[in-house]
């Protein structure tokens, strides 16, 4: 376990590491069921705490091993039995998710235990794999050393956190603390230690099958909503407007992820991965939320959902939007270029939305509120597509001007 060379070439996620993304489909998966019941029923407080809390545990816990994997990737019987360990903890916390949701909701001390379970299993499954990292890779000793002793200190941390009874804002802090201590492991070791030997390709590549995957919370809530559709109205022009809006709706996401050339810019530019890594959190969860609130739709068809039409259409329109906020912004950061035709493009998409919340108060329905959310990732596409893809090969031919040894 040596590490892999950071510019080897056709670099690509292994069939483990695609065996280890299917546990977070399941997980993703109950998050946004949880979030989308909580909703439905008007407890919005409630389901978004708890949405976040486990979105972040499992995001989290996803990241550290996949940066991992690109540093190093010994596919040997002992990497193997221990992603498989990692795999049970990511079931385990899934388990656990419903009753932290319920005890949020109830006013009760957060019942975690079995969530901390789950994701300290999945930690301390990488503590041994640092350390043997740390013996076999003497250049980066440091770095290895101190990721596996961060990891399990942080673990303590969060057991702690779970059997120890504090009031709401001391537990909220300890909570933040602990966030922060765990995000900041991968900045120290990369600008105060050792640098680990990541691969951009391989890493960007991963990122983006993660977000495939969670997308299929998308495909899922359409499905969920025509089927509602056809039960309460039968097959018509409406329920193919509403299966079209949904796919299209999902496809358009996914474009709109794919637009950023994240691979070409960390293999340039490695010391900005932290941004466009840790802006994965807000583009998981909102791609989630998205599946979550076609969940909530499909409800509403039913006349199961506590929300008016208002609230129903923000329950989609809200996770639309805040994609489309996180993509510009990791877009212009990453880049480090403001593009002044992103201002209008932005502008644009963000109307479309307003529009699709503002339909059903005019008395429109949920179908019109589906087709103008479409629209809004669709106007950023086409102006990409027309103008902005210039603009971007300008960015990127400057920076291969100034970085021309990473080319």
């Amino acid at each position: 376990m040596t590490g892999r060379d950071p510019d080897e070439s056709h670099r690509g996620a292994t069939p483990l590491e695609l065996l280890f993304d299917l546990t977070f489909v399941v997980a993703f998966g109950v998050a946004g069921t949880q979030l989308a019941h909580y909703l439905a029923e008007g407890h919005i407080a409630a389901g978004g705490w708890g949405f976040g809390f486990a979105v972040f545990a499992v995001s989290w816990a996803w990241i550290n091993y996949s940066w991992f994997t690109s540093a190093y990737d010994t596919d040997d019987w002992a990497v193997r039995v221990a992603t498989l360990v990692q795999m049970v903890g990511v079931i385990i916390l899934t388990f656990g998710i419903p009753a932290a949701f319920a005890s949020i909701d109830e006013g009760e001390p957060l019942d975690n235990a079995l969530m901390v379970t789950g994701y300290v299993i999945m930690r301390a499954a990488l503590v041994p794999l640092w350390l043997r990292a740390a013996r076999d890779d003497p250049q980066r000793r440091r770095s290895n050393l101190y990721s596996a002793g961060s990891i399990a200190a942080a673990q303590v941390g969060w057991v702690t956190f779970t059997f120890v009874q504090l009031e709401a804002m001391p537990r909220v802090a300890v909570f933040l603390a602990l966030v922060l201590f765990e995000l900041a492991g991968p900045i120290i070791t990369q600008h105060v230690l050792e640098p680990l030997p990541w691969h951009a390709q391989h890493l960007a590549e991963r990122f983006g099958l993660l977000v495939i995957i969670t997308l299929g919370e998308v495909v899922y809530g359409t499905v969920t909503t025509v089927t509602a559709v056809v039960a309460e109205q039968g097959w018509s022009l409406g329920t193919g407007v509403v299966a079209f809006s949904g796919m299209a709706l999902a496809f358009a996401m996914w474009w709109v992820y794919y637009l950023t050339p994240a691979a070409e810019v960390l293999a340039a530019h490695r010391e900005r991965v932290f941004f466009w890594a840790y802006g994965h959190f807000v583009v998981f969860a909102s791609i989630a939320a998205t599946g979550a609130g076609l969940h909530v739709v499909a409800d509403a068809i039913e006349g199961e959902a506590e929300l008016d039409s208002v609230g129903v259409a923000l329950t989609v329109a809200i996770p639309v939007l805040v994609l489309s906020t996180a993509i510009f912004t990791i877009y212009s950061v990453l880049l480090r270029a403001f593009d002044r035709f992103h201002v209008p493009l932005f502008a644009l998409s963000v109307l479309a939305i307003v529009a699709g919340v503002a339909a059903p108060a005019l008395g429109g329905s949920l179908t019109v509120t589906l087709g103008l959310l479409v629209l809004s990732p669709a106007i950023v596409i086409v102006g990409f597509e027309t103008v902005g893809f210039r603009h971007q090969e300008a960015a990127l031919e400057r920076m291969r001007v100034s970085s021309p040894a990473r080319w």
